[in-house]
């Protein structure tokens, strides 16, 4: 070929610009366990502590306080209305078995469950002239459930033609009744007759007439105080 045919081609000349230095990557978050190729802000964003939550105003705090103390009174106006209350004994119709100033506990469930047994002792609310200010919330022992039959001869109490054995009386204490008109008496469906331990003091269905169920505010369930005496009566 002629010269002028040949390509013409530039000599290659080597590159002789020195090469950038090199990333300190341990500078971006290596050393730290990050991600080097994280966008600067968001790393920036994850590195800053958390703001901290703004605090509780003075009348926050009182809102709460009220709130609390609110919410204690309803629980506790529950709990002494449908579920248990604490009764003090005042009177010496329960004794050998309760003494005067004993604390009890009295729980209210068990009366609408059947739990109420012959025997047990319980608190009552009546309503009768006989009484101080025509009512009165009384401590008696159950003798006789709904539709027994109870009589009270010779000092002893038989129901249902049986003699009722009585171990928590102490053995000199004999069951007079009070005149004739509830000394033999059926009992109604709601009807329970009740007496104290303490048989010649005390007021109970022998002159009240045999109580309605609607009437027992519940069952004692233990005696708290005095301290030496804890436990169920």
């Amino acid at each position: 070929m002629e010269p002028h045919d040949q390509e013409y081609r530039h000599p290659v000349v080597p590159d002789e610009r020195p090469l950038p230095p090199e990333e300190d990557l341990t500078a971006d978050g290596y050393e730290h366990g990050l991600d080097p190729y994280v966008e600067p802000e968001r790393l920036q964003a994850e590195q800053e502590p958390a703001a901290e939550p703004p605090r509780e105003t003075t009348w926050q705090k009182i809102v709460e306080w009220i709130k609390v103390m609110v919410a204690a009174v309803v629980i506790g106006l529950l709990i002494t209305t449908f579920v248990m209350q604490r009764n003090t004994v005042s009177g010496e119709s329960m004794v050998p078995t309760l003494l005067p100033q004993d604390e009890l506990i009295v729980e209210k469930v068990s009366k609408w469950f059947g739990g109420i047994q012959r025997g047990d002792i319980i608190t009552v609310h009546m309503e009768n002239p006989v009484l101080t200010d025509g009512e009165a919330n009384i401590i008696k022992r159950v003798i006789g459930m709904p539709g027994d039959h109870v009589q009270i001869e010779d000092g002893r109490v038989r129901v249902n033609g049986e003699w009722l054995e009585e171990d928590y009386l102490p053995a000199d204490v004999t069951t007079d009744a009070f005149g004739n008109r509830h000394k033999d008496v059926l009992l109604g469906e709601d009807e329970y007759f009740v007496m104290g331990d303490n048989r010649s003091l005390s007021l109970d269905s022998r002159r009240l007439g045999p109580i309605d169920k609607k009437n027992i505010i519940g069952e004692v369930l233990v005696r708290i105080y005095p301290f030496q005496s804890f436990g169920s009566p």
